[in-house]
């Protein structure tokens, strides 16, 4: 399945280091915008759907800091990463306070920084995943809030399983975690349980586009099959 590009805004007035960073953001495969200055990265926010925010603590002008707080009270949640070239506990603290996502210290340690980043990501997507109840899998709905999928009802068994597969989009959903959490028991005549139930909703799938997979006895996961 494929998959969206991690769109980053990297805020720094460093010509070099932001020009390293850039390549090197990209060759690990995240689209990449860069601002040299706080008002830019207002502009830039403002205009394109960033998915989180790089910036150096000591910007020209209006600082790193100082451009947090504004941008949180803005009402712009998006993450941000702070950048610093060895900042004073206190000043640390209090980029935490205005609303960081995670501090590191120049000179950067890039394989650090990209862990850093998918960690955000990753618990970004897992809060907003864990909210959503209604899909549009290519043009039929699934409504998990009124169990039913393209106007079918769903028993409260099918509607729970599909929900969590959705919530976890194109990944793989293992066996066990399924079992846990829907049957609240992992065993024989659960896991015999859990396979009618796939392939009730395998049935139900029929006529669009989607598919659960089972994969290597792991678990399942639900695609799009013309992606």
């Amino acid at each position: 399945m494929s998959e969206l590009k991690t769109e980053i805004l990297l805020c720094d007035d460093e010509a070099n280091l932001v020009a390293v960073l850039v390549d090197y953001l990209k060759s690990k495969g995240y689209s990449v915008t860069a601002a040299q200055n706080a008002e830019d990265a207002f502009n830039i926010i403002k205009s394109k759907n960033i998915d989180i925010c790089i910036l150096d603590a000591k910007m020209p002008g209006m600082n790193g800091i100082e451009f947090l707080e504004n941008l949180r009270k803005s009402g712009e949640t998006l993450p941000v990463i702070v950048m610093g070239d060895h900042l004073a506990q206190s000043d640390i603290i209090k980029a935490y306070m205005a609303g960081c996502d995670a501090y590191v210290e120049k000179p950067l340690a890039v394989e650090l920084l990209i862990c850093k980043i998918n960690a955000i990501m990753r618990r970004c997507k897992e809060q907003k995943n864990s909210k959503e109840k209604v899909f549009d899998l290519n043009g039929k709905i699934f409504d998990g809030e009124h169990h039913s999928f393209d106007g079918q009802h769903l028993s409260a068994r099918e509607n729970d399983l599909l929900l969590l597969l959705c919530q976890n989009m194109g990944d793989l959903v293992d066996r066990h975690l399924i079992l846990r959490a829907l049957w609240r028991e992992d065993n024989y005549f659960a896991s015999r349980s859990l396979s009618v139930y796939v392939n009730r909703l395998r049935h139900i799938l029929t006529g669009s586009d989607m598919r659960i997979i089972a994969v290597n006895k792991r678990g399942y996961k639900i695609v799009n099959s013309k992606e």
